[in-house]
């Protein structure tokens, strides 16, 4: 049965062991520990082979060394040389240094082991240096001719176990080096991770709202992206919501005034205070002030659904100069009342576009308001129409026209409205925005600008045909 006890404790443990293999900080640590064993696994296996055939070509050559030295040391009989003091001291020597020392004597060797090979070279009076097998023993066989028929054969048994010794000896600097990589690898981890983790904690005061909250810029070159992007998104919404605290602020403005006088008029008519023959001038004044908010719900709902990006297009291909003449006879009636002059200047072929009628017939009615709330009596607005590669429509009065400040800002919500409230007369603050919109959404672009007239120009071009269409129209 398993010890339920034991149960939560090892999931905890397993939890923690799964999340720190999961962070930056945990895999740059093993990263490390990873980089440091295949280092010293590949250095050792470079360096085994080229250690191993050294350590044998030095101790053949020490081995070689030492029988010239042995050869040197007796006499030209080595029956006479086996006796001396001189020729007994070296052999004792060198059994001492664990080499076997084999004495060939008119060619026979003093015991057996060696191979035969060997003993015929040596008893021909050739020099032996080679590898081969004595007793079963691969060793190092060192031969030296003396006389006729009589030798001196050192052997040395073959560094066999220099591998294992050499393997054996790589567990300090695999230590050393797996350290290293977990020290490294800690470094690096709590380097980069530091700006992450305060990049995330700015994200999460930026979801509860804290706008002034900055992320201070520092290498990687990837992180300090990050933290200009995350700044600048925080100024981004800062400004964002600004202007929507300033676009709410004057729609509650525009929203109150048309309700405080519908309201104020209501109450008279309810309390029997109006005369009889004042009945149909303030009808006419209430009716007035709820088309005025029957406008600004409309436009606020056209915009809801333009950025949702639920608005239906209809595309066909109009010919503008109908549009403008259509337009300029609704509206010439009000502009004449008012002491303005409508004019329209148009091309004498068609000039054709392939957009929404409708919208685009939305968007002229919307400048015309908005150019009529402005424009003093006498002055002129200019509906005009012309190709280039583009199929053009464009607005132009000689109002007071926008400052050169205005033109950037021109179709952001509220923006002008909030500049020139009590200074010029100013509609909801929705009316440019909308047009800007609408326009986009049917593939086009629109411009602001300055009139010949003196005042402003709104310039919109429209796609020519289907193939000048963005991919996404939405």
């Amino acid at each position: 049965m398993p010890d339920h006890r034991l149960t939560v404790p090892l999931q905890i443990i397993g939890a923690r062991r799964a999340r720190f293999t999961q962070t930056i900080t945990g895999r740059a640590v093993l990263v490390g520990c990873a980089v440091a064993l295949v280092s010293v696994l590949v250095t050792a296996l470079v360096a085994l082979p080229v250690t191993l055939s050294a350590g044998q070509r030095q101790a053949r050559q020490a081995l070689a060394a030492e029988a010239n030295l042995a050869a040197a040391g007796v006499r030209n009989r080595l029956d006479r040389a086996v006796g001396t003091l001189q020729g007994e001291r070296i052999l004792a020597q060198l059994r001492r240094q664990g080499i076997d020392v084999y004495l060939i004597r008119d060619g026979q060797p003093d015991r057996a082991g060696l191979p035969d090979s060997v003993v015929r070279d040596v008893a021909a009076g050739e020099r032996v240096s080679r590898r081969a097998r004595v007793d079963g023993q691969l060793s190092i066989v060192e031969g030296r001719p003396l006389a006729a028929g009589d030798g001196l054969v050192l052997v040395r048994p073959a560094a066999t176990g220099a591998a294992w010794l050499l393997v054996r000896s790589l567990w300090l600097p695999l230590l050393a080096g797996l350290g290293g990589g977990v020290l490294a690898g800690t470094l690096m981890a709590r380097r980069l991770s530091r700006p992450i983790r305060n990049a995330a904690v700015a994200a999460v005061r930026l979801r509860a709202g804290d706008r002034a909250v900055r992320v201070p810029a520092e290498p990687p070159a990837e992180v300090e992206e990050l933290a200009h992007a995350l700044n600048g998104l925080a100024a981004a919404l800062a400004t964002s919501e600004g202007r929507q605290r300033e676009f709410l602020l004057s729609v509650s403005h525009e929203l109150r005034t048309p309700l405080t006088t519908i309201k104020g008029y209501a109450e008279a008519l309810s309390d029997g205070v109006v005369e009889p023959d004042g009945t149909q001038r303030i009808g006419q004044t209430m009716l007035a002030e709820a088309a005025r908010l029957d406008r600004l719900v409309t436009d606020l709902l056209t915009l809801a659904r333009l950025e949702a990006a639920e608005f239906p297009v209809e595309l066909s291909i109009v010919d503008l100069n109908e549009l403008v003449r259509a337009a300029a006879e609704a509206w010439g009636p009000r502009y004449a009342g008012d002491g303005v002059v409508l004019r329209t200047e148009l091309p004498e072929g068609p000039v054709l576009a392939y957009t929404d009628p409708g919208r685009v017939r939305q968007v002229v009615d919307g400048l015309l308001e908005n150019a009529l709330r402005v424009v003093p009596p006498g002055a002129p607005v200019v509906i005009c129409a012309y190709r280039t590669e583009y199929a053009v429509l464009e607005v132009r009065d000689g109002g007071p026209g926008l400052a050169d400040e205005d033109l950037a800002v021109a179709f952001e919500r509220g923006v002008l409205y909030q500049r020139y409230r009590g200074v010029r007369k100013v509609g909801s603050g929705l009316g440019l925005a909308l047009a800007a919109r609408l326009v986009r959404r049917l593939g086009g672009r629109i411009e602001a600008g300055h009139a010949p007239e003196g005042g402003a120009r709104f310039t919109v071009r429209l796609p020519a045909d289907a193939s000048s269409l963005p991919i996404n129209l939405s």
